[in-house]
């Protein structure tokens, strides 16, 4: 007599889903709601993924943010490094602070700046995201005032000016603007402010007259 042996029945494979896609949902709920805000039921909703999905796809909540804050650092419209690479002390302030004001209010992403609006973290667990994006601002900072070395050197600036307090004066600045978009304030009234702060920007030495 025969025996007919069934087969198991197929369980089904979970709903694939596009790293690459839930990652950019992923840095766009960060950048609206900020590292403490963001919450793991709202990220996953947002990604379109189970919890375990993204702990398999991308590690803890820490490490999520880790890899969303370097593809917002990596984003093709980022503006610091066009700006490092304009001519003239002037050009580059006047490039971040047109890139800060603009980017910080585009009309089709959270206002403000991912890296700003994350760096505000105040409980004790979030420690090591508050050092890292004090690393981040440390080596912005870095980058900016070896431009400005270079421009007094050059003699784009005017002997006597301290490259690292402008280039942390230009900082400050860019992270105001972030912060006054993220609270309402509108891209006109942002210009406004930039366009200030170029006003009272150091002169170029003159050139040597022969």
């Amino acid at each position: 007599m025969s025996t007919t042996v069934s087969k198991p029945k197929a369980t089904g494979r979970p709903r694939g889903f596009d790293p690459d896609e839930a990652l950019e949902k992923a840095m766009m709920f960060f950048w609206q709601h900020g590292y403490e805000g963001a919450s793991l039921a709202g990220l996953t909703k947002a990604m379109g993924i189970s919890t375990t999905s993204m702990y398999t796809a991308f590690g803890n909540k820490e490490q999520l943010f880790r890899k969303a804050l370097q593809r917002y650092d990596d984003h093709p419209e980022g503006y610091l490094e066009p700006a490092l690479r304009e001519p003239t002390a002037r050009g580059v302030a006047t490039a971040l602070l047109n890139g800060a004001v603009n980017g910080t209010t585009r009309p089709d992403m959270p206002h403000g700046c991912l890296g700003v609006q994350s760096a505000l973290v105040t409980s004790g667990g979030a420690a090591q995201i508050r050092e890292l994006l004090n690393e981040r601002r440390r080596r912005i900072d870095a980058r900016l005032n070896e431009r400005f070395e270079q421009a007094a050197d050059e003699g784009d600036l005017p002997a006597g000016t301290n490259p690292a307090v402008l280039a942390r004066f230009l900082s400050m600045t860019i992270s105001g603007i972030a912060v006054q978009a993220a609270g309402g304030v509108s891209r006109e009234e942002l210009q406004a402010m930039a366009e200030t702060v170029l006003q009272g920007w150091p002169p170029s030495e003159p050139s040597p007259k022969h």
